[in-house]
This record gives structure tokens, C-alpha cells and sequence, in this order.
């Protein structure tokens, strides 16, 4: 690779990581840091003691001469469930509720493989699912990997899907 798409890439993912790649950390009394905008955002500039990679590593240590050694791998610029739950409580502290929501949903699907997550959204299209297969899915989710949002609102779709006449009809 030459230096200057390395450099590149490297500001690219610094300036992603201002108020993201965060991992949470509790208090003395084992809370779970709270944040909000006026006080903490950007997390990067006000919080940098927040932020971590998926892997532990700190902002510092992601740099051009990690990426050039070889010591930053793509794994360690992954968005982590913390880090989505304190840009959800940003976006709260902004009155920006579904975005806060979409936020946590998203941590959510974190722990599913993307190949799953990809049939997941295949199935949810229009026509391609019946109910009962939607309704699978959901109890997937939430029995699975613990995700709960996402399977209230693959449950929604079935029931909107059934009144809308949306859903896969089984051949006879």
C-alpha cells in the first residue's frame, strides 16, 4: 500500500472514531458511565478516557504507525454495543429519541454474523416471509442473542405485513 492511502484511510478512521469507538466504563460504584451532549460530546475531544476499540485498544494507540506494523486490524475499528449506547445517550440528551432507539437497536445486532443479519433483512421484505416464519425470526432474535428490540419490531412487521396482506403465501 502507498503512504498516502494509508494516511488516508488512517484520518478516515479517526474522524469516524470523534464521538465513537467507545467503550463504556463504570464508576466506583460499578455504574455504568452516563453521557450527554453538553457535557460530552464530541466523546473523542471531552471523553477521550471513554474511548476503546471493540478490542481494548485506546484512541492513541490507533494511529498510522499501528496500521503500517500491522498492530491495528480491522477488527479494532469495529463499532461496539457501548459505543452505540453512548451515542444513543446523546442523542436522548438532544431530545433525538428515535434516533437514540435506532442507536440501541443497532448495538442489538452487533453480536448477529452479517450473513444472518443479511437473510434477516431478505425476510422482511414484502412477499418474502410468512407470518409464522417472521414470527421465528423474532423469537430468534430475542431467545438467541438477546435481542429484544429487534424482535418486537420483527414482530410488528408481522402483524402489519398479515393486515396489509404482505406476507408470503404458502402454496397448497
Amino acid at each position: 500500500m502507498n503512504q498516502a492511502l494509508i494516511e488516508q484511510i488512517v484520518k478516515e478512521i479517526m474522524a469516524s472514531m470523534n464521538g465513537a469507538e467507545v467503550n463504556t466504563e463504570k464508576n466506583e460504584k460499578n455504574q455504568w458511565v452516563k453521557v450527554d451532549v453538553k457535557h460530552d460530546y464530541p466523546l473523542a475531544e471531552k471523553r477521550p478516557e471513554l474511548i476503546k476499540t471493540p478490542t481494548g485498544k485506546s484512541l492513541d494507540e490507533i494511529n498510522l504507525k499501528g496500521v503500517i506494523d500491522g498492530d491495528v486490524k480491522p477488527e479494532d475499528i469495529r463499532i461496539s454495543p457501548e459505543t452505540l449506547e453512548l451515542q444513543a445517550q446523546i442523542a436522548d440528551s438532544m431530545g433525538r429519541k428515535q434516533f437514540a432507539a435506532n442507536l440501541r437497536r443497532a448495538a442489538e445486532l452487533i453480536a448477529i454474523p452479517d450473513k444472518r443479519i443479511l437473510e434477516i433483512y431478505n425476510a422482511l421484505r414484502p412477499y418474502r416471509s410468512t407470518k409464522d416464519e417472521l414470527l421465528a425470526i423474532a423469537d430468534e432474535l430475542e431467545h438467541q442473542y438477546h435481542a429484544k428490540m429487534n424482535a418486537k419490531l420483527v414482530r410488528e412487521a408481522a402483524e402489519v405485513y398479515e393486515l396489509r396482506d404482505r406476507l408470503r403465501k404458502d402454496s397448497e
